[in-house]
């Protein structure tokens, strides 16, 4: 009998774990809306554009989420989230994705309950600076006041990096970054630190961009990506590969304009493994590519060099090109 029950027991337990899996899925099916976290402004990866349509980097990542599931990228709720509250809202269970440039961290990892699928952009933190100052490196940043966002890494990154160098700086923290960048705009502070992409939208945003530079200098590995909680295996697998089916789609020469043709059959062969195990479409990647493009196409489009973010790919690069962007083999 004792052998009975428990057996009947790890059944149920794995019952309940298989529906657990499929949570975050159903829900969004059920629903017909991905609820997705994003900045609340923050040029390139996320903000509104003046008719208040959603735009940038994360914000596609979330198109190409709602087009795996729902086959239509204009399926999304958005929820602009301060970097305080957005793992927050994640854990909570108020959205079903975090797409907001948030650094995969071992304590982020371990201690939250969240799950980081890959990396979406490589990253690193850095120092905007007046051009007037001259300086060449933060090194010459004694007794300098910081300006820092809250909720992030960045003023702990900041903070051991002039503890080790033996140099003195002081830091003023803002909870958004638009006060911060205020703050640095009016001279409150001499320097703003945040991760290097940050820096290039909050530069963007100033008066006159060119008065001001950022620094070649980086001070820490900042992985960038979506973020999921790690009660939901299924789920997390469907962003994962969701996220590489991008970067492979690039290396394979599959975008937009390829889902109108011969182009189409690869990414329904590329995808076809998530068919089975995700219960998704068929077509489930050519609806991907049709709506967002590949990982070029968007990175392009959002953060490239004919855009204000005047960012080059750098070792957001595939690792074909000199870069370090690599994804598993589809299928």
């Amino acid at each position: 009998m004792h052998r009975a029950h428990l057996a009947a027991a790890t059944l149920a337990l794995l019952a309940s774990t298989s529906v657990g899996h499929a949570g975050t899925l159903d829900d969004v099916r059920a629903r017909d809306k991905l609820v997705c976290g994003v900045s609340e402004g923050l040029g390139g990866f996320s903000e509104q554009d003046g008719a208040g349509v959603w735009q940038g980097f994360d914000v596609d990542f979330c198109r190409a989420v709602a087009a795996a599931v729902l086959g239509d990228t204009e399926k999304v709720d958005y929820v602009p989230l301060s970097a305080e509250a957005r793992f927050a809202a994640l854990t909570d269970g108020k959205i079903d994705l975090l797409s907001r440039n948030s650094t995969w961290t071992m304590s982020r990892d371990l201690d939250l309950g969240l799950d980081f699928p890959g990396t979406s952009y490589f990253d690193g933190q850095g120092f905007l600076i007046p051009a007037l100052f001259g300086a060449i490196s933060p090194l010459e940043l004694d007794g300098a006041t910081i300006c820092v966002v809250s909720g992030t890494t960045t003023e702990a990154n900041a903070a051991a990096y002039f503890e080790k160098a033996g140099l003195t700086v002081s830091f003023l923290s803002f909870a958004e970054r638009p006060q911060a960048r205020a703050a640095y705009a009016a001279a409150k502070c001499d320097a703003y630190t945040a991760d290097r992409s940050a820096l290039a939208a909050e530069r963007a945003e100033l008066p006159v961009p060119e008065d001001h530079v950022i620094l070649k200098d980086v001070i820490s590995k900042e992985p960038l990506g979506p973020v999921v909680r790690d009660s939901d295996p299924q789920w997390t697998s469907l962003i994962r590969w969701t996220l590489f089916a991008l970067i492979d789609a690039e290396e394979q020469g599959l975008g937009a304009a390829a889902m109108a043709g011969a182009g189409s059959d690869d990414a329904k062969r590329m995808g076809a493994p998530a068919v089975k195990s995700l219960g998704l479409p068929e077509d489930w990647l050519v609806k991907v590519l049709a709506g967002v493009g590949n990982y070029a196409e968007i990175f392009d489009r959002n953060l490239g060099e004919d855009t204000p973010m005047q960012l080059s790919r750098g070792v957001n690069a595939l690792w074909t090109q000199g870069g370090i962007l690599y994804a598993p083999p589809m299928p």
